[in-house]
């Protein structure tokens, strides 16, 4: 059973530092002022107290012995289990990490100067942010992370410091940041497998799909187990090779044995089946997943998602709800809103689109760039121009992913350049990603151009792949496909050579033109040797006429072989 330490059951909150602690990056507004050194008496009355309790803890190492109680084998407690976890590479229960935060909090209290300590402490901070959406904690994590740099420059040896900041980086969503991190620490230890997981999430922000094979097949070397099988599975999904991802994902599930590792391999196991079109074996994932680990707040957004499919709106309405009150993330709130609006909620899906762009301002005061997102939304929702703008932003940034490039060809075409939008939407699906969002782009781009073929094909690949992959969008996709129609019989025309044309029948007068032509020939012909045999003596170097009958038939070479012998 987990363990929590002392705090308000209603936040869910990690121990928060104390504003008198010198080593814990205050609360905004606060000061870091060290406190005053404690009296004599003070400094006498804790030293009687430790004596006091030194001497209970030893009498009860005595009995414990005596009975026999301390030859088993300790159970591991909240923090254990999470320093477990994270050494393995895999995710720690909310319950644990806010123990084990807790700990370090405590323990860098009497221990400024322990530069591992202070590294693990920063990088929790960044995994809680992440993990419960409260973006206030990055700072700390920052400020954390420096201070263990402080105490032993990442040069000698604390890597871990620089792995925190890569995560850090990463979790705002400055991929080339984490990139230029994540390479210094591979370059200095190029067998610290804890290093690659950063890097992948750094290469896959910024498009490398080259880059990030590579470092997932380097993680599987260098760390075998349920952590390279889950960074497998993602990479197989990325590539669109489906089977290969699911195959993968079902082993990691079935590997799993700490509860937060198994209800995220599950989770995974929900996204793909949502993804292939299978709302029922998604809410069975997803439903596995809180069985399994009820802090798993992101399955509740999936089945959710997946409940919408079902037209179970009103326990996907709950779900959303739900998901977004212990996991506030943005883009729960743009698919609630989207929900409300599909539903004709107008007033609701208001509420919604509002609380999106307060979470994307919150966001960005603790440095996370949520420019995807607001674009997103901006495209369909807002002003297409400013969509344009920011996805312009994140692609001078490098930030050239599947999402972003399907993300601004979207915005371009809504902004009502499509011919410039049908390049990056056609980035997006040639990554083979099996997306109905990016087939369905796509499709919408090619119909406005006009290019039929390829975007009922197109269409009919988002509507196959997921029928109903967005509340909003799925309908007009299928509109779309009913208005183009059926295809011409025998296949699209671009999928098979053209048949050659007919031969042309030769056209009636020819023949008669023809034959005219060769009566003036013949006529030019007669003309020509009735005037050589009327007309006077040639000298002597001239050549002879030609008298016989196959000079008469426009023979010339005798007569020419004859002048060549006259003198």
């Amino acid at each position: 059973m987990d363990v929590m330490p002392q705090q308000d059951p209603e936040s869910r909150r990690p121990p928060g530092p104390s504003p008198q602690d010198p080593y814990v990056m205050p609360d905004e507004g606060a000061t870091a002022v060290p406190p005053p050194p404690p009296t004599l008496r003070t400094t006498l009355r804790r030293a009687a107290f430790g004596a006091v309790a030194a001497g209970v803890l030893l009498a009860g190492a005595l009995v414990a012995v005596e009975d026999g109680e301390g030859d088993g084998p300790k159970e591991p407690g909240p923090v254990e289990r999470a320093e477990a976890a994270t050494t393995a590479g895999s995710p720690a229960s909310l319950s644990d990490l806010t123990a084990l935060i807790g700990d370090r909090q405590k323990w860098v209290e009497s221990h400024p100067k322990d530069a591992p300590s202070l590294a693990t402490l920063g990088t929790a901070y960044v995994e809680w942010a992440r993990r419960s959406a409260d973006t206030t904690y990055y700072a700390r994590a920052e400020e954390t992370l420096k201070r263990s740099l402080e105490a032993r420059a990442g040069e000698r040896g604390n890597g871990e410091a620089w792995v925190g900041l890569a995560a850090l980086a990463n979790a705002r969503h400055d991929f080339l940041a984490a990139k230029r991190w994540g390479e210094t620490v591979k370059k200095q230890q190029p067998k610290a497998w804890s290093v690659y997981p950063v890097l992948i999430d750094a290469y896959t922000g910024l498009g490398d799909q080259k880059a990030a094979t590579a470092a997932t097949e380097r993680f599987g070397e260098l760390r075998k187990g349920v952590p390279a099988l889950a960074r497998t599975a993602e990479l197989y999904r990325g590539q669109g090779w489906r089977e290969d991802a699911l195959a993968t994902a079902r082993e990691a599930a079935d590997r799993a044995t700490q509860p937060a590792e198994k209800a995220e391999a599950l989770h995974r196991l929900g996204e793909l089946a949502w993804e292939r079109g299978e709302p029922e074996e998604a809410v069975a994932q997803f439903d596995a997943a809180l069985r399994t680990d009820a802090g798993h707040h992101a399955s509740l957004a999936g089945r959710a998602r997946a409940l919408v499919a079902l037209e179970r709106t009103d326990e996907a309405l709950a779900a959303y709800q739900s998901a977004l009150e212990k996991l506030p993330r943005p883009e729960y709130a743009l698919e609630l809103g989207e929900l409300y609006e599909s539903l004709g909620l107008d007033g609701d899906a208001r509420t919604q689109y509002a609380a999106l762009r307060e979470m994307v301002a919150g966001a960005k005061r603790a440095g996370v760039d949520e420019s995807l997102l607001l674009a997103r939304f901006e495209a369909d929702h807002g002003d297409p121009d400013e969509a344009v703008e920011l996805l312009r932003g994140q692609w001078r940034k490098q930030h050239r992913s599947a999402a972003v490039a399907d993300a601004l060809g979207w915005a371009l075409h809504r902004a009502g350049k499509s011919e410039e939008g049908l390049e990056y939407a056609e980035q997006a699906v040639g990554t083979g990603v099996r997306n109905a969002s990016y087939a369905y782009h796509l499709g919408m781009i090619q119909r406005e151009l006009e290019d039929y073929g390829p975007a009922r094909r197109n269409l009919e690949q988002a509507v196959r792949t997921n029928p109903a992959f967005s509340p909003l969008a799925a309908p007009p996709a299928r509109q779309a496909l009913e208005a183009l129609g059926e295809p011409p019989p025998g296949g699209p025309g671009d999928m098979q050579p053209a048949p050659p044309p007919p031969p042309s029948p030769e056209p009636k007068p020819e023949p008669k033109r023809e034959a005219e032509r060769e009566t003036e020939r013949k006529a030019e012909r007669e003309t020509e040797r009735k005037t050589k045999s009327e007309a006077p003596a040639a000298p002597s170097k001239a050549p002879a006429p030609a008298a016989s009958k196959e000079a008469e038939a426009g023979s010339a070479a005798p007569a020419e072989g004859g002048a060549s012998k006259s003198p």
